[in-house]
């Protein structure tokens, strides 16, 4: 949106060149001075913004008179303007804001009228009062009536132009004096709230700051300097009105102050004699007491040499020059602000848009809001929105980054065997074989092992799928434009419909997910490309046990007999790969003798070979036995038959059966085969998992919300039933609506008069008022930041040399 889009206006078209004739015309004719036209261009710039009251936030150039109660603020206002007109007393006077507007008019001789007057931004347009006690009683009646009459303060200002041939165009605020003790309605707290109040205006570096300070008072401890240096602390804002100079002590002057060697101002101090409470009672007129001032001053040795710090005359004008120049250094800011504040104000104000009572009008507005918002959504999701981020990732983005950095390292970075132990595998492999000893390592153990693998992959995919849930949520309130803020019943159920079909879109998702998990674990496929295999398990699982293999140190061979029966029962329980004995279970109490041990025969141990295992050992023994008793006589063998009997006894199996806590190479072997090919085949499945979950999420949530979304809100939301209920406004949006549309009305009348300003204008020209023509005041000059131009220098220099400066001393 473009300021003339916003104004109304056109861009100016470039003009032709001058020609010759007109050269010599524009060269001849002056344009108007800068110091004519700019004070009156913000004092109309402060009538407009005075509109909008506290809620402009636009800060214009302007004079802030501060000083504590009596300094003689109002003595130093009323000299400016060359009349009585503000309210008199003992105690607080100033008890409300006045923004004090000088305009010079012309005056009789130049072909106007001498005539003065005053006029309320309160009151009704064009009501002019020629009768300053009138304008006194109106700023009083005025105060009191949002004060009340005992002496209480606001901070709501009071707007007052006075018309007159007799004063220079300047701009000031005259704010209450500071009090210490709260008199009549004041609240205890007083001075702080009359502090904060003065520094809402002079903190602002558009301020200058006026600070009266009574001559006879310590200047270092001036109420005004020192609230003047908090807002302002290089003094590059500040001007010093030392005032009551005609009743300082005698043997004391101010000639010290007014030159800064006490409290040095970059814009100097100026000092003034106001009329005494006398001249008042007396009816002492304004050009009477500037008079007196010229004679206490030409009376006074001590003040020669000082005529640009002196008088009325010379405050007038140095304070019309230092706005003037303090204006002209503002003016691009101020316009940039305001043509930004412009552009600003007609979004928002456009964002509330305009009342529709038609129920066509309702359709085609309800619909426009669903396109849009579909359109949002889509946008954000394939990363072609016009607001996208550069700080953090949105949208698909991060999308795509759940779907790579969180659920695909996640389950990268999961050991299939971390939850299970060699036991539990040994376990596994011993239990599969049932009653019978298993020749081979048996294939249920891995099935069953690889299963319950795969199952652990089930929550975080449904937990990826919810990660994306979430994420499409968050888009859809991203997608909740400007204009929806005006209907909270239509932007609620749009959030429900749309919260309502991201969840109907879960529910095929998750089905989806746990389909893909639950087909992994149906059909182990053992014959995949990938997987390992059992022969090549078996080759890496013997090659691994191999070199893992430490040496043990030989023990000198023992004749002792339970040392004999320790390896005979070693070797019993000894068991190969291919095949496996029915002692390789332990409980968790003893049930093997040692008897049984001693009985086993020594020979058997021989013929167990590695790989080639005797599956008839049982059989043999009992072969044997068989054969020993036959051998025998009938008696011989009933007896041995009878000890046997005796000695042999078994205990019950206990409830839980743990394997033994050491394990043979065999099944180290057989356990290192498991693992093999478990994580053979875990992740064969995982990289499917990882490439299906994410496009059963895609096709099922994301892209169909994507596809549907529009459809789904017309069959919802777009009911001519529900048109008057879902495009309800809340009271609150039409305040809004008209406080925009007046700020934005006054920002363009504000936009409007700055393009007045005369921009070609690079000098600055004053005249002097009526009432002090015969006080001939020096070309103003100080060492602050607005310095004249070196021609202008040049000029006072010559002025100076042919006509006496000042007063005439």
């Amino acid at each position: 949106m473009t300021i003339e889009e916003v104004t109304g206006e056109t861009p100016p078209s470039t003009p032709p060149p001058p020609s010759s004739s007109t050269a010599t015309t524009t060269t001849s004719s002056k344009a108007p001075p800068l110091g004519s036209s700019v004070i009156p261009i913000v004092n109309k710039l402060q009538d407009i913004f005075a509109q909008l009251g506290s809620q402009s936030s636009i800060e214009l150039p302007q004079v802030a008179v501060v000083g504590s109660q009596s300094s003689g603020k109002s003595s130093v206002l009323e000299a400016l303007v060359g009349r009585d007109f503000l309210p008199r007393g003992n105690d607080i006077c100033t008890r409300r804001p006045l923004v004090l507007q000088l305009l010079q008019t012309k005056g009789r001789s130049n072909g106007g009228s001498d005539d003065e007057w005053g006029e309320f931004l309160h009151l009704p347009k064009d009501t002019r009062i020629y009768d300053f006690s009138e304008i006194r009683r109106e700023i009083e009646a005025e105060t009191n009536r949002l004060v009340g009459e005992n002496k209480g303060v606001a901070d709501k200002q009071i707007r007052l132009k006075i018309y007159s041939p007799n004063v220079l165009d300047i701009t000031l605020v005259d704010l209450p004096g500071i009090t210490k003790v709260p008199v009549g309605d004041q609240p205890t707290d007083i001075e702080a709230r009359i502090r904060t109040m003065i520094l809402s205006y002079i903190k602002a570096p558009t301020c200058l700051i006026l600070a009266v300070t009574p001559a006879n008072s310590d200047l270092a401890n001036s109420d005004a300097l020192q609230i003047a240096a908090n807002a302002d602390p290089d003094g590059h804002r500040t001007i010093g009105v030392i005032t009551k100079l005609d009743i300082m002590d005698k043997g004391t002057d101010a000639r010290n102050l007014l030159l800064g060697k006490v409290v040095p101002l970059r814009l100097g101090y100026v000092g003034v004699v106001n009329r005494c409470q006398e001249d008042i009672l007396l009816n002492r007129t304004v050009k009477e007491a500037l008079i007196a001032e010229e004679k206490f001053f030409r009376s006074r040795p001590v003040y020669h040499g000082l005529t640009d710090r002196l008088g009325i005359p010379q405050l007038a004008k140095k304070l019309n020059q230092i706005l003037v120049q303090h204006i002209k250094v503002l003016l691009p800011d101020l316009k940039s602000r305001i043509s930004n504040a412009l552009v600003a104000t007609a979004k928002e104000h456009q964002s509330y848009g305009e009342v529709t009572e038609s129920r066509a009008g309702q359709g085609a507005l309800l619909l426009n809001f669903l396109s849009k918002y579909c359109e949002a959504y889509s946008s954000l999701l394939e990363g072609k929105s016009e607001e996208m981020s550069t700080s953090e990732l949105s949208g698909g983005a991060r999308i795509h980054y759940i779907f790579q950095s969180i659920f695909v390292k996640s389950l990268e970075e999961v050991d299939p065997c971390e939850d299970l132990t060699d036991d539990d595998i040994r376990t596994a492999i011993q239990n599969a074989t049932g009653p019978r000893a298993a020749l081979f390592v048996p294939d249920v153990p891995f099935e069953v092992l690889v299963r319950r693998q795969i199952s652990r992959l089930l929550d975080p995919s449904l937990q990826c799928a919810r990660f994306i849930f979430d994420e499409l949520i968050k888009i859809s309130h991203k997608c909740m434009m400007n204009e929806l803020q005006r209907f909270p019943v239509l932007r609620k159920r749009m959030d429900e419909v749309i919260g309502d079909f991201l969840r109907e879109g879960l529910e095929p998702s998750e089905a989806m997910i746990g389909d893909i998990i639950d087909m992994e674990m149906d059909y182990i496929n053992t014959s995949h490309p990938n997987f390992i295999g059992g022969t090549k398990a078996v080759e890496v699982a013997m090659q691994q046990v191999k070199s893992s293999r430490i040496p043990h140190p030989v023990r000198p061979k023992d004749t002792s007999e339970p040392d004999r029966t320790s390896s005979s029962a070693s070797q019993v329980k000894s068991r190969t790969f291919l095949g496996r004995q029915a002692n390789g279970i332990v409980a968790d109490q003893g049930v093997v003798s040692a008897d049984v041990e001693k009985a086993a025969p020594a020979a058997n141990a021989s013929d167990s070979r590695w790989g080639i295992p005797s599956i008839f050992r049982g059989v043999d023994s009992r072969a044997v036995t068989k054969d020993n008793l036959l051998s025998k006589p009938f008696s011989e063998a009933v007896e041995d038959m009878s000890q046997n009997l005796s000695m042999i006894y078994l205990k019950e199996p206990p409830a839980v059966l743990r394997p033994s806590e050491t394990h043979s190479e065999q099944e180290a072997v057989e356990i290192q085969i498991t693992k093999l090919l478990l994580k053979s085949y875990y992740d064969i499945v995982r990289k499917n998992i990882e490439d299906c979950v994410p496009k059963a999420i895609m096709h099922f949530l994301v892209n169909h919300t994507k596809r549907e979304l529009h459809n789904v809100f017309i069959k919802k939301l777009y009911r001519e039933n529900l048109f008057e209920e879902m495009l309800q406004e809340p009271d609150e949006i039409a305040v809004k609506r008209k406080r925009t549309q007046e700020t934005l009305h006054v920002l363009q009348q504000a936009y409007r008069t700055l393009d007045e300003l005369p921009l070609e204008a690079e000098s600055v020209t004053t005249g002097m008022p009526k009432h002090q023509e015969l006080l001939t005041a020096s070309k103003y000059s100080t060492s602050s930041s607005y310095t004249s131009s070196p021609s202008t220098t040049r000029r006072s220099r010559r002025t100076g040399d042919q006509h006496q400066n000042g007063y005439g001393f």
